[in-house]
């Protein structure tokens, strides 16, 4: 039992866990309300049946449930506003010229801009971190006597001590890995890795997540070993109180005007926030503005096709496997195909499985056209018989595990109870395998 929860776990945590969560993963009481009572109508009149919880089942089921997630999350972000999809008209999104030197997104009001707002960028330097390299050693080599040691570990806003012990056997790298664990652990902003150059040497290399340097600091982090001999000769051997590179910050001309900052990430009187990634030829600027309104909703569609194909790739991936009944594959594939008629005259093109692909300048001069209006209304309706079949697969996503059916509701009675154990299935398959 406890093995298959862990798979369970295992699979959603490595696949699902470092997910970011979305605001619209947060619901009032109301909607939580909403979904319990058609929970209540969807189970009352479900068959008996029990379900082969493999490991298939458990993974095919976690992957619509999550597939399912990202669509609705998709919908409601385009249908905050009554105008559906055609809301993206009135959004203020950034774009850069040259995303390789430096990208922007648009965190104002947009009420308070006009589209043609924007600004030029020259980078002449990124800002850095602080380096500190070792001495390169030997890696299979024993330098080190076997004994307890420590050093300080100095930063502008506090210090660390970090003691470590080296036991007979230890070589060389066994040491400096042993020390490269003990900075990462600890969590202070510095990054610690071993670098390897040739003839089997190896060097400790330690880096602040940090970059820049304000003009009262010297430096991001100083190493200061224990005042003990041993230890200051242990120091002397791995050298990594030496400083390779100082933190530097990033200098770059604002519409001609030289500015600088600590970070290699800032914001511009608070309406974008600017990430420089690369520096940039003389004369030759970044020029950071706003997306056409039709470029703007070809984004929005993009993002709400590729939700909706990553659940087709699911059920195709199952397909044919334990797990599937292919329910999926048809639910989701039908819907896609029962707009085919209507997608295809305006950049979108349905395959025979349902997957959908994307001519994105058909689709922006389809939305600015005589048509306009109506190419908006297919695509509004799409997306709502998207985020419907989405909202069926999130509340029974093992409507799409093969099962065994066991028995009937009596379609005859009128007193055909809510059976709590059926909408209870995906949660019991994440806690316990037995019902």
């Amino acid at each position: 039992m406890a093995l298959a929860i862990g798979t369970a776990y295992d699979y959603y945590l490595k696949t699902y866990g470092t997910q970011q969560t979305s605001r619209y993963d947060s619901h009032r009481s109301e909607d939580l309300r909403n979904t319990v009572n058609k929970i209540k109508i969807l189970n009352k009149e479900s068959p008996l049946y029990k379900v082969r919880t493999s490991g298939d089942v458990q993974k095919f089921a976690i992957d619509i449930k999550e597939s399912a997630r990202n669509i609705k999350n998709v919908v409601a972000a385009f249908s905050e506003s009554e105008e559906g999809i055609a809301a993206a008209f009135d959004k203020k999104i950034a774009t850069s010229s040259n995303p390789q030197a430096a990208t922007a997104q648009y965190i104002g009001d947009s009420s308070s801009l006009t589209t043609n707002d924007g600004f030029e960028l020259e980078i002449m330097q990124l800002a850095s971190p602080q380096t500190n390299i070792g001495n390169y050693m030997k890696r299979d080599e024993y330098d080190f006597l076997p004994g307890s040691y420590s050093f300080d570990l100095n930063m502008n806003s506090n210090s660390y001590e970090f003691q470590y012990n080296i036991n007979v056997g230890d070589t060389n790298a066994d040491v400096m890995n042993k020390l490269a664990r003990l900075v990462n652990n600890a969590h202070i902003g510095l990054k610690a890795d071993i670098l390897n150059g040739s003839q089997e040497m190896s060097a400790l290399r330690l880096e602040s997540k940090q970059t820049g340097l304000s003009p009262k600091e010297t430096s991001l982090f100083r190493i200061v070993p224990d005042d003990t001999h041993k230890s200051r000769q242990a120091m002397q051997l791995l050298g990594i109180d030496s400083v390779a590179a100082m933190a530097e910050n990033s200098s770059f001309l604002l519409n001609g005007t030289k500015h600088s900052s600590y970070s290699n990430t800032f914001t511009i009187n608070n309406t974008f926030s600017v990430t420089l990634n690369g520096t940039t030829p003389k004369n030759e600027p970044v020029k950071i503005g706003f997306k056409p309104g039709a470029e703007a909703v070809t984004d929005d569609v993009q993002s709400l096709v590729d939700s909706f194909n990553s659940m087709i790739k699911i059920a195709e991936s199952h397909s044919g496997m334990p797990a599937s009944n292919e329910k999926l594959l048809k639910d989701m594939g039908n819907v896609a195909k029962t707009f085919s008629a209507s997608l295809n005259p305006i950049g979108l093109s349905v395959s025979d499985k349902g997957m959908i692909s994307v001519d994105r300048e058909k689709l922006s001069e389809s939305v600015v056209s005589d048509d306009a209006k109506q190419n908006l209304n297919v695509l509004n309706r799409f997306k709502d018989a998207v985020g419907r079949k989405a909202d069926e697969a999130s509340l029974d996503p093992m409507n799409y595990v093969k099962k065994i059916l066991v028995t009937y509701k009596n379609p005859n009675s009128t007193k055909n109870f809510v059976c709590p154990y059926i909408s209870s299935v995906y949660s019991g398959m994440m806690v316990d395998r037995i019902c």
